[in-house]
């Protein structure tokens, strides 16, 4: 090579590419935290573990048709068997039939209780967060009181009150879980609501309604997604907590925390299959969804993403 001339580059090789992506492509934040919740093996584990509770309390009756409304005393607490996989409670009730029904109750009332508590939490916080001033310091008032409220308490008063179901389960335990969103919710809207496309946006004319759910809350989704999980699992265990108490759904209707309540009773008698089972039930759901909840949070944080 003669003297004071540039060297020539190589030519690019496409196939040495860094692996994820072709040369020059830049990935989406989204994509970037799919591909690290997916290479995170508790976070898979813990869909699995949740997608088979699904299938088996909603699926599992289609499929298995277990005696849980004809009182049988003459099959009472018999053990694991033919005709009775996990054996039958003190009123003959098959204890599998239990168990998907019971989960079905816990799976709905978490997740709708999760749902109210994130919609409410999510709209307060974002409004306190934007207008900021006296809204803010009232929300943030009403905040503490709720958080300041022992709210199991005020679920077995209203569930003595008026009585349980699905539906006042999960709004009550929705309408006492919204203030921990709320807070999320607003700082994230303390530090988007001055970035430039939100200025830009308001500037264009846009009103505070159109800036939260336009602009705000889609830039606070990812703490929304994350701590949906949680509130999901908090909002079952919840549920677990009430029907242990005996506050929770009755016959013929019933939950995980019902029948955790009827067996224990039992367990001194060695009836091993009244409490372990459902015990396990509530174990691993709630285990599936910090799992599912831990690495949304390190998947989503691009402070915690691994490089």
């Amino acid at each position: 090579m003669a003297m004071g001339q540039p060297a020539s580059l190589p030519p690019l090789d496409v196939s040495r590419a860094p692996e994820g992506g072709e040369v020059g492509a830049i990935q989406s934040g989204w994509r970037l935290a799919l591909r690290e919740f997916s290479h995170n093996r508790l976070a898979v584990t813990g869909i699995g573990i949740l997608i088979f509770f699904v299938i088996f309390c909603f699926i599992g009756p289609l499929f298995y048709h277990g005696d849980i409304l004809n009182v049988n005393p003459i099959a009472a607490n018999e053990p694991p068997g033919a005709g009775h996989p996990i054996g039958t409670d003190a009123n003959g009730f098959d204890v599998l039939g239990q168990l998907m029904k019971g989960g079905q109750a816990a799976l709905e009332i978490g997740f709708f209780a999760a749902f109210v508590g994130i919609t409410l939490g999510a709209l307060v916080g974002a409004v306190a967060g934007l207008i900021g001033g006296i809204v803010d310091a009232t929300l943030m008032r009403v905040v503490d009181i709720f958080l300041s409220v022992p709210f199991l308490f005020v679920v077995l008063i209203l569930a003595v009150r008026y009585g349980a179901s699905v539906l006042s389960l999960s709004l009550v335990i929705g309408g006492f879980t919204w203030p921990v969103p709320a807070r999320l919710v607003r700082g994230e809207v303390l530090s988007i609501r001055e970035r430039d496309f939100v200025l830009a946006a308001r500037t264009a004319g846009s009103g505070n309604w159109r800036l939260i759910f336009r602009h705000l809350l889609p830039n606070a989704f990812g703490v929304v997604v994350v701590n949906v999980t949680f509130q999901v699992a908090d909002a079952i265990l919840a549920v677990a907590y009430v029907g242990f108490l005996g506050f929770g759904l009755h016959y013929p209707n019933t939950d995980w925390g019902d029948l955790l309540s009827n067996g224990v009773g039992y367990l001194t008698d060695g009836y091993w299959w009244l409490i372990y089972p459902v015990g396990a039930c509530i174990v691993l759901t709630v285990m599936a969804l910090n799992f599912i909840g831990d690495a949304l949070r390190d998947s989503l944080d691009v402070r915690l993403r691994r490089r």
